[in-house]
């Protein structure tokens, strides 16, 4: 459980300018501290500790200082707890001093949760640069475009320059190529002073395969359990409570030195723990304490493919009390519909007639047979409220792990993606958005790494093009050519009077659509099917009422076909459609129409609602 605001390894100051090293190391009979100044090496014995700990205090450390370990007498090694790795993942690690980092945030209020629109982002494709700084100056873009939030993929170091960030080996050290841990924290400051939430992606389930020492210190890994990406973590088995307390002070670092709002966690599936305690619930216990000490809150996001909301229900029903949950069901039923697309797990999805059921009722595999997984997959979404569930219709995942990376605009057409992105913005969930997917940026968002080691290298274009390039019948982009991460930097522009103009101006009048009260409602809601749900044609949405005559409420007639279709019995006036002239589209008329284009979205509502900062039609 939560031991307060103090790690518990590493390289920790101390008020008198003093560090006092602690490692977690069993595997070792000795250990030694190696001080390294330029090509001076000091190698100092450590004092042993019950269960496999060693310490040593030195005086007079100045922040930078390079710093490795000896385990008996092997070579020297990164420390598994370090905060910097200024030289990459086989380098020594340097002293840091979080504690030192200059904030101006302390009045900084984040939104509710019924109030993130998130924004995930790559730091290295986002700009030209590739770094936390040159973030910045694109921040204003983003709040101004109705964003409260940007999720950045992970970037806790990993080998190389490039990478997804999912191979991170020292969890604890902010990747150097993007700034370090100095450009990590400028960042999140700048992002409070743009009124933006900052949440990072975090691994807890693996570690990547390159550099990773921690195994040759102590048991973090599960001898039980595998990921499809390596050993999982070991949190239940022998000598498992260190490790629990290795992530958990990753969880303290973050929400409490880096000043992070919430945390994502990633495949929170493969997280295996059989402890009566499961290691997600102290997660969150170990955020909101960390928040609370800065007297905040801490929204904490799992991505899960479980579709079992045990995730977030309190501890006191059985739960793991996390605050959301990626809703990989939403995505996976757009795609599929739009593109016609049914390999792998699409095979379970794109059928109109289901959308009534992921509208209305969260889930679509809520316990019903998978023909993916061969079982029933799921259960049903137990009343909760669409703001614990985060929907997409892009992701770093769905757009990457395809053989091209294409994104959603090089399959559809703009009025279909028009529709995507109405569908995700007026559904009752909190919104993602992926880099780009505002404007419609048509560069693809590839796999890409930057690996020093020659097998590992050839293991994983050899695995791209067998998991990627059989159905594409030609050569998938390598990984590991930079030109593969250069073709998927963004170009971040949408030129007036452009589609992209249009794209993103949809976009940011949805978002501000959000404000109406019927959009703040994520409980009342219905969703049917028109003219039933076997023909299922169109798509009618109610949102902020039961009653569809309800006064209040919010109508929205979603055109799930390529052919025109009769709209009739509208409620309200009519306050937006996908395919006005503003948007891209070719409908100028702002009278309501009787008939709904090919994959036209149209809103109703009270007159009230047209006027600005949302225009009436």
């Amino acid at each position: 459980m939560e031991q307060g605001g103090t790690r518990r390894c590493g390289a920790l100051g101390r008020p008198d300018g003093s560090v006092h090293w602690r490692v977690w190391a069993p595997r070792a009979g000795k250990v030694d501290l190696v001080l390294i100044d330029s090509d001076r090496r000091r190698r100092l014995p450590m004092e042993a500790e019950a269960r496999g700990f060693f310490r040593r205090t030195e005086a007079a450390v100045q922040e930078g200082q390079r710093y490795a370990y000896r385990l008996v007498d092997g070579p020297e090694r990164p420390d598994p707890c370090s905060l910097w790795q200024p030289d990459g993942v086989h380098r020594p690690s340097a002293v840091l001093f979080p504690e030192r980092f200059h904030w101006s945030d302390a009045a900084w209020v984040a939104p509710q949760r019924e109030e993130l629109v998130f924004y995930e982002l790559h730091v290295g494709a986002f700009t030209p640069e590739g770094t936390f700084d040159a973030i910045i100056p694109r921040l204003a873009a983003l709040r101004d475009l109705g964003v409260t939030a940007i999720e950045l993929m992970p970037v806790a170091q990993f080998p190389g320059a490039r990478n997804w960030g999912y191979d991170g080996v020292h969890l604890f050290a902010p990747q150097n190529s993007y700034g370090g841990p100095h450009g990590l924290a400028r960042l999140v400051d700048a992002c409070h002073t743009h009124g933006l939430a900052v949440f990072l992606d975090v691994v807890y389930n693996h570690f990547g395969p390159e550099g990773n020492y921690a195994g040759e210190f102590a048991p973090y890994f599960s001898d039980r359990y595998l990921t499809p990406w390596g050993p999982a973590f070991n949190y239940d088995g022998r000598a498992s409570d260190p490790v629990r307390d290795f992530v958990l002070d990753n969880v303290r670092l973050w929400i409490e030195d880096y000043h992070f709002d919430g945390l994502r966690l990633d495949a929170v599936h493969a997280m295996y723990d059989g402890r009566p305690v499961h290691i997600l619930r102290e997660i969150k216990e170990t955020a909101d304490a960390a928040a609370a000490r800065r007297g905040r809150c801490a929204v904490v996001i799992a991505e899960s493919h479980l579709n079992d909301v045990r995730m977030l229900l309190p501890p006191e029903r059985g739960g793991h009390g996390l605050d959301a949950e990626w809703l990989d069901d939403f995505q996976l039923q757009v795609h599929a519909h739009l593109t016609g697309e049914r390999h792998g797990k699409y095979v379970d999805f794109g059928r109109p007639n289901d959308y009534g059921r992921l509208l209305e009722h969260t889930f679509i595999l809520d316990g019903i047979y998978s023909e993916y997984r061969g079982r029933c997959w799921g259960a049903p979404a137990d009343g909760l409220p669409g703001d614990r569930f985060v929907g997409s219709v892009q992701t770093h995942d769905q757009v990457g792990n395809r053989a091209f990376g294409e994104r959603l605009g090089a399959l559809v057409g703009s009025a279909a993606r028009r529709l995507a992105t109405s569908l995700l913005l007026l559904a009752a969930h909190l919104p993602l958005l992926f880099m780009g997917e505002e404007y419609g940026e048509e560069n693809p968002f590839l796999f890409f790494c930057s690996f020093e080691d020659r097998q590992l290298i050839d293991n994983v274009r050899k695995g791209r093009q067998r998991d990627y390039g059989f159905a594409a019948g030609v050569r998938v982009p390598d990984p590991q050519d930079a030109a593969t991460f250069a073709a998927s930097k963004l170009s971040w522009s949408w030129p007036g009077g452009s589609a992209r103009a249009g794209m993103r101006r949809l976009v940011q009048d949805l978002l501000a659509a959000r404000r109406w009260p019927a959009l703040r409602d994520y409980t009342r809601r219905t969703a049917r099917l028109l003219p039933d749900e076997n023909t299922a044609a169109v798509l009618h949405l109610v949102r902020g009422a039961t009653d569809p005559e309800a006064d209040a409420a919010l109508h929205a007639y979603f055109n799930l076909t390529a052919q025109p279709q009769p709209l009739t019995g509208t409620d309200g006036v009519l306050l937006f459609t996908s395919e006005a002239t503003r948007y891209g589209g070719d409908r100028a008329d702002a009278a309501a129409p009787t008939e709904l284009r090919p994959y036209e979205c149209v809103v109703f509502g009270p007159a009230a609602w047209g006027s600005p900062p949302f225009p009436s039609c």
